[in-house]
């Protein structure tokens, strides 16, 4: 019996990846699925109250490894980028084209984190407007929102920019975020002045989205004295540096060093920056919401890591049947990301007796069997289940969204 099962996971195993062009770095595709499915676990406990420490957010300064997920997705966006214009070029693309093509799909990303946004109806609440509640009050930034902005300034900064100079981009647009930050003056509402505070509700990136937005259309509407958003303005300038950092990856990996020694610099590179992001953080504190430089160091330095353990561990030892999985995730991360995003709000909206779906297996099924945090991370595991077999379906017909 067991060997059967084991057979049949190693053909499975191998099905999958024998669609994979010879000449890929596996690590690749296994780092942007690790990453995917990371985020969906993430993002979908059985209830927020039951969250081990380590699948939590920082309050506000300070990372916790959930903290490291959205910009190691930033960081394999730049990767892809410039894997991706390399091949355009060979077929002989135009630039423009490849500008247009790029300006559609930052449009696209940020429609669909506003239709995520605007897919919700209250069920419950029998006064409750979907068009006063929900449409006037949508929040406009969001993470779909920021990975198009991020991916279609990165696209136009590697298209129009010199090879040598895209690390110079990243350290200055960290350097201008920085000043803004600890030097730009503002005001409240009620004309008092600040500068350089890097509270929670009071600082620099704080006052520009309360500024232009309102604070209804931001995810924390009623933080003081400013709302703020963690996708918001200001901080997606260093968050251009991150995915930066994923283009000079990819323009190291295509260099002409052996692998091995192309591993050893990484995780060399990826120690050394987390070394650096964590005494910079003495200085500007690493917080994910800011976006701050630090965190910049910090996340990129575990990104090379990660990415250098995973060429070791797949494309150099040869240990590649495990990323099956990762790979049928990240070949259709953003309808993982899209289905995830519906199924758990549409889990959680629809009621099944006096609870929710997403209530009614926590509380009634896995909280009694398995306690508060086990069954709160039972129902994520259980999501993502459910959520592999309709990408597996999806891999297998071969529908891969390419927005």
């Amino acid at each position: 019996m067991f060997q059967r099962l084991k057979n049949y996971v190693k053909n499975y195993a191998d099905a999958i990846l024998s669609a994979l062009p010879r000449n890929r770095l596996l690590a690749i595709d296994a780092f942007r699925g690790l990453t995917i499915t990371a985020m969906i676990l993430v993002n979908n406990p059985g209830s927020w109250a039951a969250i081990y420490a380590p699948l939590k957010h920082a309050d506000w300064h300070g990372w916790t490894p959930t903290d490291l997920i959205f910009p190691f997705f930033v960081f394999i966006v730049g990767v892809s980028i410039l894997l991706s214009v390399g091949a355009q070029q060979v077929r002989g693309t135009e630039r423009s084209a490849m500008v247009w093509h790029g300006a559609k799909r930052m449009i696209k990303l940020i429609l669909l984190g506003w239709f995520l946004a605007l897919f919700y109806y209250n069920f419950r609440d029998p006064s409750f407007n979907w068009l006063t509640d929900r449409l006037m009050e949508m929040r406009i930034p969001g993470v779909l929102q920021r990975l198009g902005v991020v991916y279609f300034a990165t696209l136009l900064i590697v298209l129009y920019g010199s090879k040598r100079h895209y690390l110079s981009w990243a350290i200055g647009l960290c350097l201008l975020y920085t000043l803004l930050l600890l030097w730009l003056p503002y005001s409240d509402a009620s004309g008092v002045s600040y500068q350089g505070e890097l509270l929670m509700g009071n600082n620099a990136a704080a006052w520009l989205d309360t500024l232009v937005f309102g604070a209804s259309h931001l995810y924390a509407s009623n933080s003081q004295p400013f709302a703020f958003d963690p996708e918001g303005l200001l901080s997606t300038l260093p968050a251009i540096s991150s995915c930066l950092t994923g283009v000079l990856a990819a323009q190291y990996l295509q260099s002409k060093a052996a692998l091995n020694r192309k591993v050893l610099l990484m995780a060399a590179l990826g120690i050394m920056l987390i070394v650096l992001g964590e005494l910079l953080g003495q200085l500007i504190p690493i917080n994910k919401p800011l976006w701050t430089p630090s965190y910049v160091l910090l996340s990129t330095g575990f990104a090379l890591v990660v990415l250098a353990i995973c060429l070791w561990l797949i494309d150099l030892k040869g240990y590649k049947r495990w990323t099956a999985p990762f790979v049928v995730f990240g070949a259709n991360a953003i309808a993982f990301f899209m289905f995830a995003g519906v199924m758990a709000r549409v889990f959680s909206l629809v009621p099944l007796g006096e609870r929710s779906v997403q209530s009614f297996v926590y509380r009634d099924l896995l909280q009694p069997l398995l306690g508060s945090y086990n069954g709160s991370l039972a129902y994520a595991l259980l999501f993502l289940v459910m959520s592999y077999l309709v990408m597996h379906w999806m891999y297998k017909k071969g529908w891969f969204w390419k927005v």
